[in-house]
């Protein structure tokens, strides 16, 4: 019997046009996005839809544009009686994800979760501003080599390994010039270096700033355990219980995401089909690394919902 898993992605899956075609085709995606609007104040579908892409990519819209959008598409989903064939026994997201996945599997009510991603978006772009930092993703290096590469570059300046999403691909993150030093050593520990065009050195500890102001927002915000099991990003194990996933939430924030070990956690379960749903299909390339032989499904488009297995 297949055991199912869901999977939320996180930011850098935004792009001009995202979920425009769901929401023409579903009227429970559109409505998704229609509550989105009237709860934020603010034209975040026009965004998603019509861009422009630059202020799409800024962190305070492109991750309450992601999360809405996931959720349109599972709404879409669900609308059209797909969500039986899936019956997820478990949810996970990669950062941002996350939140996603606490909504859908009924820990965190949508109103709840939209605020919260966009307080996240926003305290995280700010701490973004306030230092200049950067990621860099190491392809082919090991964990432990990648802790020499970052101890090496470093300088004294914060860099660290920030997500681990797969063999033979860690992200760093820290102070730019730290980053750029490490890109310039990639070869000589046995690898390459690509530098992301990122905001800010997300999970690292030049997002400390952010953690405040998402700790009081959590605290403020209703979470009750849900009927579906969500594995956190900084664990990689199962939230308990709302406490904790408060506590995690925090973390996440500045500590970096287990997402290999997350999926890992998963199929150590008997979990055999992996469903992402969101814009892009980053967490689809991602699986096929981390394990061939689950089976991986995407949707992310309204041509995708026309192609559910039967």
């Amino acid at each position: 019997m297949s055991k199912t898993a869901i999977i939320f992605p996180g930011q850098g899956a935004q792009s001009v046009g995202m979920g425009k075609d769901v929401a023409e085709a579903s009227q429970a995606a559109r409505r998704v996005y229609e509550d989105a609007d009237r709860i934020l104040g603010t034209d975040l579908s026009g965004l998603c839809f019509g861009g422009p892409a630059e202020r799409l990519n800024a962190t305070d819209v492109s991750q309450p544009a992601i999360f809405v959008t996931s959720v349109a598409i599972w709404r879409a989903l669900e609308a059209g009686g797909h969500l039986e064939e899936f019956a997820p026994g478990a949810m996970a997201g990669l950062s941002l994800g996350e939140y996603t996945a606490l909504h859908l599997a009924g820990w965190i009510a949508f109103d709840d979760a939209l605020r919260l991603v966009a307080r996240r978006g926003r305290l995280m772009q700010d701490a973004a501003e306030q230092s200049s930092g950067g990621m860099v993703s190491l392809i082919e290096i090991g964990e432990d080599r990648v802790v020499e590469l970052c101890n090496r570059a470093a300088d004294g300046q914060p860099l660290v390994p920030a997500n681990f999403n797969c063999p033979g691909q860690i992200v760093i993150s820290g102070a730019k010039a730290a980053c750029e030093r490490a890109a310039s050593l990639a070869e000589e520990f046995g690898g390459r270096a690509i530098p992301l065009t990122v905001a800010g050195a997300f999970h690292s500890p030049l997002m400390e700033p952010a953690v405040e102001g998402l700790k009081t927002a959590l605290a403020a915000a209703t979470i009750e355990k849900g009927g579906i099991g969500v594995v956190s990003n900084v664990s990689a194990d199962y939230h308990a219980d709302p406490d904790g996933v408060r506590a995690l939430l925090c973390q996440q924030v500045a500590k970096p995401v287990r997402w290999q070990a997350s999926i890992e956690r998963l199929i150590g379960e008997g979990f055999d089909r992996f469903v992402e749903i969101g814009p892009g299909r980053v967490l689809t390339g991602l699986m096929r690394k981390i394990n061939r032989a689950a089976t991986a499904l995407n949707f992310s488009n309204a041509a995708s919902l026309d192609k559910i297995p039967a």
